[in-house]
C-alpha cells in the first residue's frame, strides 16, 4: 500500500470513529460531505442513492388538482369579488356549476381526470353531487378547519377504497376508519404517543421489531422518553445459494409467542430489503399471534406495498390486531405534500385493552379525554390518536390540512381508475430495470425471480458475496482488517457515491443500501462498477496482506 493509500485509509478510519455512533440518516450527510469534496477535485459528479425520494411524480393527478383548485377560486368569486379579495363557496347548485366549468375549459389539464374523479363518487358510493363536488372545493381552498377533524367525510370513503385495494384487502368487507396524517413519520410519532397515553403500552414493556426495518422505529423505541425492551425478529431466511431471502423463519416468528411481548412493528415490504412478507410467514404469524399471543398489537407501516407483484397488508389479513399506516409519497413521488393515513379496524384489540384497563388508568383517561365528549370511556383508539396529536386541548384544530386531503383524494381515485395499471406497471419497470443495471458488474449475485420484492431498494451483503467470489479466507480477512463503514467513506472519497448501511437499519453487518429510486438509470451501472472496482481494490489489498 502506497503512503497516499495508507493516508487515504487513515483519514476515513479517524472519520468513521467519529460517526460510527450515527443513524444512518445522519451518516449520510458526512458522506455526502466527503463525496462532495472528491466532485469539487473535478473527479466526477456525485451520486447520492442514500435517499429514497422518487425521480418520478404523478403529473396527471396533479394536473387535475390545479385545475379544480382554479374552479374553486372562481366559486369564491361568485359569491365576492372585491379586487383581491373573494368570498367562500356555496354548496346549492355546485355540481352543474362544475360541470358547465368543464365544458368550458375542456382543453385544460388533467380535466378529463378530474371529471372521472367526481364520477367515480357518484357512482360508486351514491354520493349527492352537490354534497361531494362541495366537499373538494371547500377542501382545496382551505377556508374551514378539517371537519370531522379525523378526515373528510366523502374523501375518507374514497381514499379508503385505494388504501384497502392496495393493502390486499375487499374494500366492500373492511371495516378500516382513516385517520389523515401528515406521512408516515407524523403517523409514526402520533401512534407512539397515544399508546403510551392510553396506557396501553408503558416505558421500559416489551416490544418486538421485525429487522431490518426503517431506523427511526429503532430510535424511537430507544428514546430515553420510551425505553422500551426490544425483541428483534430477524429476516435471516438464507436459499440453498446461501444468499438472502429477507423471510422470518418460523423459529424467529416464535420469539411473538411471549405474552409480556406487547407490540410488534413491522415494515411489509422491508426496508431497505424492500421485500414483502411471503404467504408462508404471514400464516404462521398469524398462527402464532391467534394461538399464542392475542393481545399482540402490531404496527405496519406498509409503504412499499404497491412495488410488489404478490403483497397482502397485516392490516387486512390481521385486522384485530392490525393498525396500518400508509404514505403516498414513494408511489406518487410526493414526499413534499407530506401525504399519509392511519388505518384501523372497527373491532380492534387497541379498543379491547382499553376496555381492560383497570380502574384508576381509566379515572385518569377519563379526565384526559373528558372535555371531548360525555362518554370518554367509549372513544375509539383511532379518535384518541387524533386527539393526542392536538394535546387533546386542541383537538378542535386537528386533522389534516384539507388541501392536502384533496390531493389524497384524486391521487386515490388516479390509481383506482387505472384498471390496467399502467402508472403502477411504469414505477416497478422503472426500479427493477435500474436493479439489473446495478447487477451488471457484480457478477456471482446475478438476479433471481422473487415476487415479493419491490427492487425499490437494493440490500447487498457484501460478506456474502465476499463469499460466493472469493471464499471464506477472504470474508475473515473483511471481518479482522476492514470495517463496512470504510468501505462506504472509500465509495464516497474515491467514487463521490453515497450509499447507507445496511447495519443502520439492524441489517448484516456488512450490507449496504442502495436506493433504485431517485438517480437516472445509467448512473446506477456506474455505482455497480464502483462498488466492484472497489471491491477488487479490497482484493488486491488482501493478497498483498497475506504475503
Amino acid at each position: 500500500m502506497t503512503t497516499h493509500e495508507e493516508n487515504r485509509r487513515k483519514k476515513i478510519q479517524d472519520m468513521i470513529k467519529k460517526v460510527e455512533s450515527l443513524s444512518p440518516f445522519e451518516l449520510k450527510d458526512e458522506l455526502i460531505k466527503m463525496a462532495k469534496k472528491s466532485e469539487q477535485k473535478g473527479i466526477r459528479m456525485m451520486l447520492n442513492a442514500g435517499r429514497g425520494n422518487p425521480n418520478w411524480t404523478a403529473a396527471t393527478p396533479r394536473q387535475a388538482f390545479f385545475t379544480f383548485g382554479q374552479f374553486a377560486v372562481e366559486e369564491t368569486q361568485r359569491t365576492w369579488s372585491d379586487k383581491d379579495l373573494a368570498g367562500m363557496p356555496e354548496k346549492a347548485g355546485i355540481y352543474d356549476r362544475f360541470l358547465m366549468y368543464t365544458q368550458h375549459n375542456s382543453n385544460a389539464p388533467g380535466v378529463e381526470l378530474l371529471k372521472a374523479i367526481i364520477d367515480y363518487g357518484i357512482k360508486e358510493h351514491d354520493f349527492d353531487p352537490d354534497s361531494w363536488v362541495f366537499e373538494l372545493t371547500d377542501a382545496i381552498i382551505g377556508d374551514n378547519y378539517p371537519v370531522p377533524d379525523r378526515m373528510l367525510i366523502h374523501t375518507e370513503k374514497v381514499v379508503k377504497d385505494y388504501v384497502i385495494k392496495e393493502m390486499g384487502g375487499d374494500p366492500k368487507t373492511a371495516t378500516h376508519d382513516l385517520y389523515a396524517v401528515e406521512g408516515g413519520t407524523a403517523a409514526m410519532c402520533y401512534i407512539f404517543d397515544s399508546l403510551i397515553a392510553n396506557r396501553i403500552l408503558s416505558p421500559g414493556d416489551k416490544i418486538a421489531l421485525f429487522v431490518p426495518i426503517f431506523t427511526p422505529y429503532v430510535e424511537i423505541a430507544n428514546l430515553p422518553r420510551y425505553h422500551f425492551d426490544i425483541v428483534k425478529i430477524y429476516a435471516s431466511e438464507v436459499n440453498e445459494n446461501g444468499r438472502h431471502t429477507w423471510q422470518y423463519p418460523k423459529e424467529q416468528l416464535d420469539k411473538l409467542a411471549d405474552t409480556k411481548i406487547k407490540l410488534a412493528c413491522v415494515v411489509n415490504p422491508s426496508n431497505p430489503p424492500s421485500v414483502a412478507i411471503n404467504e408462508e410467514s404471514m400464516f404462521y404469524l398469524k398462527h402464532i399471534v391467534e394461538s399464542k399471543n392475542p393481545d399482540l398489537m402490531i404496527v405496519t407501516d406498509d409503504v412499499y406495498g404497491t412495488f410488489a407483484d404478490k403483497f397482502q397488508s397485516l392490516m387486512c389479513s390481521m385486522p384485530y390486531n392490525t393498525l396500518g399506516v400508509y404514505s403516498y409519497s414513494k408511489y406518487f413521488g410526493v414526499t413534499g405534500w407530506r401525504l399519509g393515513v392511519i388505518a384501523l379496524a372497527k373491532d380492534n384489540v387497541y379498543n379491547h385493552l382499553i376496555e381492560q384497563l383497570p380502574e384508576d388508568a381509566k379515572d385518569i383517561l377519563r379526565e384526559r379525554y373528558g372535555a371531548l365528549t360525555t362518554d370518554p370511556d367509549h372513544i375509539p383508539f383511532i379518535d384518541r390518536i387524533v386527539a393526542d396529536s392536538r394535546q387533546v386541548a386542541l383537538n378542535h384544530t386537528a386533522g389534516l390540512s384539507t388541501p392536502q386531503q384533496v390531493q389524497m383524494a384524486f391521487f386515490s381515485i388516479f390509481a383506482l381508475l387505472d384498471k390496467n395499471d399502467t402508472y403502477k406497471n411504469q414505477t416497478k419497470e422503472i426500479c427493477r430495470r435500474r436493479k439489473q443495471l446495478l447487477h451488471t458488474y457484480l457478477d456471482e449475485l446475478t438476479l433471481e425471480e422473487n415476487p415479493y420484492s419491490t427492487s425499490y431498494y437494493d440490500e447487498i451483503d457484501l460478506l456474502v458475496w465476499a463469499k460466493l467470489k472469493y471464499g471464506e479466507e477472504f470474508v475473515e480477512y473483511l471481518k479482522e482488517e476492514r470495517n463496512s463503514l470504510e468501505f462506504l467513506f472509500e465509495l464516497a472519497d474515491r467514487y463521490s457515491i453515497v450509499l447507507l448501511n445496511g447495519s443502520g437499519f439492524e441489517g448484516p453487518s456488512w450490507s449496504i443500501r442502495v436506493s433504485l429510486a431517485n438517480l437516472k438509470d445509467e448512473e446506477y451501472a456506474e455505482i455497480g462498477k464502483a462498488i466492484n472496482e472497489l471491491f477488487a481494490k479490497y482484493v488486491e489489498d488482501w493478497n498483498a496482506f497475506k504475503w
